[in-house]
Order: structure tokens, then sequence, then C-alpha cells
């Protein structure tokens, strides 16, 4: 279990920030960085990372929200299909709602609070991650 859990968290988390990294590069709408940003952190935020670190601090998230869907699929009374579409749409929206936490602690640029564009490439990625999560989870 944990280890779907894992490769659930791994492929996703990598979609996500492949597709946020890739907006940023085209629009200049830094979502890549806020996903990367850990400057608030008080202890890690002052710590200038390098860009491994930085996706390991992700990847971390990503692992623990691939652990819990798949526990919770596994602890279920319905492995239904709908279940897992639902499951996955809930817990990339509960990721995704971070946008605004983590734009209004981040000390470096990042998108305003109210940037529409921002939000909706946040919202796609985040959308594009509960699908990946549903379709590796499948193929478990």
């Amino acid at each position: 279990m944990y280890r779907t859990g894992l490769l659930v968290g791994t492929i996703a988390g990598l979609a996500l920030a492949v597709i946020l990294w890739s907006a940023e590069a085209v629009t200049g709408i830094k979502v890549y960085t806020l996903l990367m940003n850990l400057d608030f952190i008080p202890g890690i935020g002052q710590i200038d990372w390098p860009v491994y670190m930085e996706w390991f601090f992700h990847m971390i998230i990503s692992w623990g929200i691939g652990v819990i869907y798949v526990f919770l699929l596994h602890n279920s009374v319905s492995d239904a299909p709908i279940h897992q579409w639902s499951l996955a749409l809930t817990l990339a929206t509960l990721a995704g709602l971070t946008y605004f936490p983590l734009t209004a602690l981040a000390i470096k640029e990042t998108p305003a609070i109210d940037n529409i564009a921002a939000l909706a490439i946040w919202s796609a990625g985040h959308g594009l991650y509960a699908v990946v999560m549903k379709l590796t989870y499948r193929l478990n």
C-alpha cells in the first residue's frame, strides 16, 4: 500500500512540477517559484537550498498526499472509479487551496494573491495532479 502511495505521489508530483515549471517559463507568472518556495518557513526558509532539495521538499508533500490517497481508498467501503476520482479531486483541491496561504506568506516574489491568471494556472496544474493520481493508482 505504501509503495503504491509513493508511486502515485512521485508521478503526480513530477507532473505538477513540470507543468508549473513550463507554465512559468512560457508566461513569466511565478507559479513554479511558488510551488518550490520555502522562504517563509522559520529556519528552513533562511537557507539557500539547491534546486534538488527544493524538489525533494515538494516531493515529500506529494508522497504524503499519495500515501493518504491510497490509504483512504484501501480503507474505504468503495473502490469504485467514481470514488477514486472524487477522492483524487478532493485531495488535489485541498492542495490547490494552498495557493492563498503560500502566496500570502511568501517573502520572495510570487504571484499576487488576486492574480487570476496565476490562480488559473495553479488550479489547472492541481487538476492535472488529480488526474495523474487517479490514473497512476489504476495502473497498480
